[in-house]
């Protein structure tokens, strides 16, 4: 089963993967689609507010940030990482539960990059925002290096995500039923 979807003027048809016992998602992804991922970072930047530098969290916002920094004229994006690295710089950390990751994970940011949020301007990005959960956390790890987020933004807001009023994104992607018909 599959769901089609137009975002940023592109046409893909989307897998329906299982997300527990009664319900499925729509597979977004963007690693190796430099058309969508394009097309979605211009639009994102769009309607981006003003900012200094952009924050997202691995691994599937990679290509988006990277595209919108480059689209932007940045030269420097930060992303918060799954694992501790030896080449950080110290770090802080916060918890994450997402939807699409088993159980809770870890999520760090490097203590340098975290030196040079302080009193900027931050916009956080993601892929697809569903329960907000990475958002969150990206969020407080934001708030801890004392960065002031103006923004969050995402390609899509994925089921009771797309009623959120602190979200910009591009198109709103249902959750589906285990027959593949659309819950909202």
């Amino acid at each position: 089963m599959t769901y089609t979807i137009t975002v940023a003027g592109v046409t893909r048809e989307l897998k329906l993967r299982p997300l527990g016992e009664d319900k499925m998602l729509a597979a977004f992804v963007i690693f190796g689609d430099v058309e969508l991922t394009c097309a979605c970072a211009a639009e994102l930047l769009k309607k981006a507010p003003e900012f200094d530098y952009m924050v997202a969290p691995e691994a599937k916002a990679i290509p988006l940030i990277h595209e919108m920094a480059r689209q932007s004229g940045r030269n420097e994006y930060f992303l918060v990482r799954k694992a501790k690295k030896l080449y950080m710089d110290g770090y802080i950390e916060v918890e994450d539960r997402s939807i699409t990751t088993e159980g809770k994970q870890m999520l760090y940011m490097d203590g340098a990059d975290a030196e040079k949020m302080k009193g900027k301007r931050i916009l956080i990005l993601d892929d697809v925002v569903s329960t907000g959960g990475s958002i969150a956390a990206v969020e407080n790890l934001v708030n801890k290096a004392g960065g002031n987020i103006v923004g969050r933004m995402a390609i899509l807001a994925e089921g009771d995500a797309a009623k959120r009023d602190d979200i910009i994104y591009l198109e709103p992607l249902p959750l589906f039923d285990k027959d593949g018909k659309k819950i909202n």
